[in-house]
C-alpha cells in the first residue's frame, strides 16, 4: 500500500502546474546554473520571489555563499536545452554548457536566452528538509521576449517532485 501510496503522491505532486527555468548562481569564481521547477512569487512589497534548492546541489552552496540568484525562464521551443542542466555547469569563458550568459547586478549569471529573467538577494532561506527555500528579492529583471510561452514541465519528460526515489 505504500508504494501504491507514493505513486498516487508523485503522480498528484507531478500534475502541479510549474515553470521550467535555469537558476545562476555563483560564489567567488565559481559560476553554476541548474534546472528548476520549484518557482513560485511570495509577496509584492517587496517582491519576493522563492527557489527550492536540494541540499546537495551545488547551486544550494553557491546560493548560501554568494547571497544571490538569477532564475532564467526559458522559452517552451527549447526546452532541451533546459534539461542539460540537470547535472553541474561546465563555464567555459561567458558561457555555461555552451549557453551564452552574462554578469547580473549581483555577480549571478544571466543567460542571453533567456525569455525573461529575475536578478534576486537572499531575503531568507527556510529549512525545509531535504530543500531550503530561498527566498529573494528582485533587484533587476527584464522580458526581452514579452510573446515567448516560457517552458513547463509539462513540455518535456522531466519529473521532479512527490517522494524521493533512485536520483534524489
Amino acid at each position: 500500500m505504500a508504494e501504491l501510496q507514493s505513486e498516487l503522491i508523485n503522480r498528484v505532486t507531478w500534475s502541479i502546474p510549474t515553470a521550467l527555468a535555469l537558476v545562476g548562481s555563483r560564489a567567488g569564481d565559481e559560476w553554476n546554473a541548474m534546472t528548476t521547477s520549484w518557482i513560485t512569487q511570495v509577496s509584492m512589497e517587496p517582491v519576493l520571489v522563492g527557489i527550492g534548492v536540494d541540499k546537495k546541489a551545488v547551486t544550494h552552496r553557491l546560493i548560501t555563499e554568494g547571497g544571490s540568484f538569477s532564475i532564467n525562464l526559458w522559452s517552451a521551443a527549447d526546452t532541451k536545452t533546459v534539461v542539460k542542466f540537470s547535472k553541474p555547469a561546465t563555464k567555459d569563458g561567458m558561457t555555461l554548457n555552451g549557453r551564452a550568459i552574462r554578469e547580473g547586478v549581483t555577480g549571478v549569471p544571466i543567460f542571453e536566452e533567456a525569455v525573461a529573467w529575475m536578478d534576486l538577494e537572499v531575503r531568507q532561506a527556510i529549512d525545509c528538509g531535504t530543500h531550503t527555500f530561498f527566498m529573494g528579492e528582485i533587484i533587476d529583471a527584464d522580458l526581452p521576449d514579452p510573446d515567448a510561452t516560457v517552458a513547463s514541465v509539462r513540455d518535456t519528460r522531466m519529473k521532479y517532485g512527490g517522494v524521493k526515489r533512485g536520483g534524489h
